[in-house]
């Protein structure tokens, strides 16, 4: 016998324009999604969920799979396009975390019941806001000082080729160093730059190596900003000009998104309040 769990994809209130956005939708599993309210009636809250089968949202199967990149990047883009037409129906949306599972719709709508001041209050944080990315490049061409190297004096000239040879080496790491100083400086006047434009924002860790893609130079900063909906391109145009006002500064500006970086996470078990 088929055993189905219950994927939560976003915890949102219930209004006609949730339930008509999720008639449309399919799920990580392929499967129609759906609303769950709380087990009381008094509340607005919402959950949008899916039945997806035991055999792979299971604990075991689960932990499978998430070492699995070809499921997993499936999996990643099939919950965010969930979340995704949620937000695009003009929505406030908490998006969980994914393969958030409960056993079923009982465990659910009481996960709802535990947190719902909790998920209202944030929920009236979020309307009328969406979250954008910002990220800071140095150009390829400065490169992060080695940590603890400072630039030795330069020798005397006159000395023979070997001195010669260092003496310009450590000119150019001279002028590496400075170029990195400007642009750190730079990027810290940006990053005030944003906030002020934003109402709240999270500092994620800057990319390294594979993490950072294909993307050119060194990422020296990885933030997420909370920005209402009416100042989005009031906020990409603020923060790319101010880029382009710095030699050896990149900034990408991704979204809007839903307020991935801004949602706390409930835990699949939580059982309801006494």
């Amino acid at each position: 016998m088929t055993v189905d769990l219950v994927y939560a994809y976003a915890v949102l209130r219930r209004t006609p324009e949730a339930g008509a956005a999720v008639g449309p939708l399919r799920g990580v599993a392929g499967e129609p999604v759906h609303l769950v309210d709380p087990a009381t009636t008094t509340s607005p809250l919402a959950f949008a969920v899916g039945h997806v089968p035991a055999a792979d949202y299971d604990e075991a199967p689960l932990e499978a799979h998430l070492h699995d990149l070809d499921w997993l990047e499936s999996t990643v883009r099939s919950h965010h396009a969930v979340v995704a037409a949620l937000v695009a129906s003009g929505a406030a949306v908490l998006p969980l975390r994914l393969a958030t599972v409960y056993p079923d719709e009982i465990s659910a709508r009481r996960a709802l019941d535990t947190r719902r001041g909790y998920f209202l209050s944030l929920l009236d944080r979020l309307t009328g806001h969406v979250e954008l990315g910002v990220k800071i490049y140095a150009t390829p061409d400065i490169i992060p000082p080695a940590p603890g190297t400072e630039t030795a004096p330069d020798p005397a000239t006159g000395l023979g080729v070997g001195r010669a040879y260092l003496s310009i080496r450590r000119r150019r790491q001279r002028r590496n160093e400075e170029a990195w100083r400007t642009v750190a400086q730079a990027a810290a006047r940006l990053t005030e730059t944003a906030a002020a434009l934003s109402v709240d924002r999270v500092a994620h860790t800057p990319e390294r190596g594979s993490l950072a893609g294909s993307a050119p130079g060194t990422n020296v900063g990885n933030d997420a900003y909370l920005v209402p909906r009416d100042r989005v391109d009031a906020f990409r145009t603020a923060i790319l000009t101010a880029a382009r006002a710095t030699p050896g500064l990149r900034v990408e500006v991704t979204g809007p998104w839903a307020p991935y970086s801004f949602a706390l996470q409930p835990e699949p078990d939580e059982e309801p309040a006494a």
